[in-house]
């Protein structure tokens, strides 16, 4: 493989891959999204993001993550993969064969999947975190292994360790385990990713809980359904599902349902 080839990737690996780009356009794009079709669009979304903050539009992700299986375990795959990448390319990843470097391969390999697996486990069951972990393993065999054998750059342009020997060339069943890892990875980074969370923004679920509160409408007061934008008091301030505004609501009951709208494919 050519070293050009190499130092482009490594370098791509610095800034942390197309993993990096892909969730800090999901991490702008998406909850705007969420709100607009949620709430309707247009001036509805900007009193929604008015009310809420700007800040705290990361509530809305983190709503959709938590309440969403596939979604957020997707989403930790990625991350997974991204700090590694991020890690492996400053060097973390010894080259050396001595029981210490395989040690510590296995221990920066092993601790954040067995972290976003346990994440997972926590918040959807002890399936999607196995799952969880499994998949984040297998995503970065690849970059374990061409780090390893020092056919992509360390920092300052090392390709070994000092003093170490030329690495000896691969299998070629190796390198195509290698090229099947890192091309199923960018399926998911780029494809999968993407579709899956705009899918989530899409869905006519609501990104945080739906009350129903008493709201005052003129003299009295009225039983409406709200999504919960902030707490207040005793109350919350929240949107209103019927009267498409922002209002106060008070003695407020959870809803179990999050349906506040058909999915995009469903109207």
């Amino acid at each position: 493989m050519a070293e050009g080839t190499a130092d482009g990737r490594a370098e791509l690996d610095r800034r942390g891959g197309p993993g990096h780009t892909v969730l800090l356009a999901l991490l702008a794009a998406v909850p705007l999204v969420k709100i607009a079709w949620t709430v309707g669009g247009g001036s509805h979304t900007r009193e929604v993001v008015t009310t809420m903050g700007v800040p705290n539009l990361g509530e809305v992700l983190v709503g959709m993550v938590t309440t969403r299986p596939l979604l957020g375990s997707l989403a930790a795959v990625v991350t997974s993969r991204v700090v590694f990448a991020l890690f492996a390319a400053r060097g973390a990843v010894p080259s050396g064969r001595s029981a210490g470097a395989v040690a510590r391969t296995v221990a920066l390999t092993l601790v954040n999947p067995l972290a976003m697996g346990v994440l997972c486990w926590v918040f959807y069951g002890p399936w999607w975190g196995l799952g969880v972990l499994l998949a984040s393993l297998a995503l970065r065999q690849g970059l374990v292994q061409e780090y390893r054998a020092g056919r992509r750059p360390r920092p300052h342009g090392r390709p070994h360790d000092a003093g170490r020997p030329a690495a000896v060339p691969p299998a070629p069943w190796r390198l195509r385990l290698v090229a099947a890892e890192q091309w199923a990875a960018l399926l998911l980074t780029v494809l999968v990713l993407p579709v899956t969370a705009f899918a989530a923004a899409l869905d006519g679920l609501a990104w945080d809980t739906v009350l129903r509160c008493e709201v005052a409408a003129g003299a009295h007061s009225e039983q409406s359904r709200l999504i919960e934008l902030r707490r207040e008091g005793n109350g919350v301030v929240g949107w209103d599902l019927h009267a498409r505004e922002v209002v106060n609501g008070l003695a407020c009951v959870k809803e179990e349902s999050l349906r506040v709208r058909p999915a995009w494919w469903n109207s």
